[in-house]
């Protein structure tokens, strides 16, 4: 049976537009990967983890609209250009900060979703230094324990550290740009899952926003909105007492708002109904047989937009619940 699902590691960190600061470490990891010849899959594997710093307060300003994006670290700051033709707009003001009203039992129920996102294409807002050039770099790191605390690791989940990997991945955006992102996942698929994003990469399919799940992002209230690429997020599955997939690094979730979960009457991101129609196939959905779908099925993960007793089209997993 398929997994129970609150629509997976997106749904819970997107309640939450906190951003984190790049550290100095990001730009040397950018030049080591500058220094090294370009290739269409490029994976670096190290043994040193990799460590961060407390987010920067200048980060977590409100968007505007511009036709730029800006990336700070260490009071360094880049401003690209957004490609023209990606058609891409800036986050409206509000993304993020609209709490929706819960029932009593905390459900949230869906909404029509906002003009600005029926056609979602977004530019990204860079939380790390971009890449180098417009190759594919997917670096593998191992955990340490400041990458644990701002995740949501601890003793009591099912995995160790050590079981777990860090990634750095760079992938497209909305806005025609090349980004860096990050996510945990499991040891034993941290290849697997470079290699899906390579693919991706490759097929230049759009990802909005890549980054770790935070303790803070899980408790957030809702607002319905985020659209977080993601994986690991210790917890259980919805009204159960199970570990969730992602507990164990084993699941992710692509572009959750363009491929909302689906259970009843319940949809997650709950401003996410008009991806509903997956008849009206629009820029970042997944559908069955797209590169998406082949790139996780290359790897033996199972999709949740193919399960019976509910729809969960962002969800993919090495078990396939």
């Amino acid at each position: 049976m398929p997994e129970v699902d609150h629509g997976g590691a997106g749904i819970q960190v997107n309640r939450s537009r906190t951003v984190f600061a790049p550290l100095l470490v990001a730009f040397l990891l950018a030049a080591c990967a500058a220094s090294s010849p370009q290739s269409e899959l490029q994976v670096t594997t190290t043994v040193a983890s990799l460590t961060t710093a407390p987010a920067d307060s200048a980060n977590t300003a409100e968007p505007t609209a511009t036709s730029t994006t800006s990336v700070s670290a260490n009071s360094a700051s880049t401003t690209r250009p957004v490609d023209p033709s990606s058609d891409a707009a800036a986050p409206p003001n509000w993304l993020g900060s609209r709490v929706l009203p819960t029932a009593p039992d905390g459900s949230v129920t869906p909404q029509t979703t906002p003009e600005e996102l029926v056609d979602r294409k977004l530019i990204t807002l860079d939380t790390l230094p971009p890449p180098p050039s417009d190759a594919f770099v997917g670096q593998i790191q191992t955990m340490d324990d400041q990458l644990a605390e701002r995740s949501t690791w601890n003793p009591d989940c099912p995995v160790t550290l050590d079981q777990l990997r860090y990634l750095r991945l760079s992938f497209w955006g909305f806005d025609g740009l090349h980004h860096q992102g990050e996510m945990i996942v499991h040891a034993d698929s941290a290849e697997d899952i470079v290699s899906v994003f390579g693919k991706l990469h490759e097929a230049r399919f759009p990802i909005e926003e890549m980054r770790v799940v935070t303790d803070e992002d899980v408790s957030a209230k809702p607002t319905g909105d985020g659209n977080n690429t993601s994986a690991f997020v210790c917890r259980n599955v919805t009204n159960g007492s199970s570990f969730s997939q992602h507990a164990y690094g084993l699941a992710i979730d692509v572009n959750p708002f363009h491929n909302p979960y689906q259970r009843g009457a319940l949809v997650l991101p709950e401003l996410a109904t008009t991806y509903l129609d997956r008849d009206d196939l629009r820029l970042g959905m997944v559908t069955e047989g797209d590169v998406v779908h082949r790139a996780f099925a290359d790897i033996g993960w199972g999709w949740g937009g193919k399960w019976r007793s509910l729809k969960d089209y962002q969800h993919f997993s090495a078990n396939g619940k």
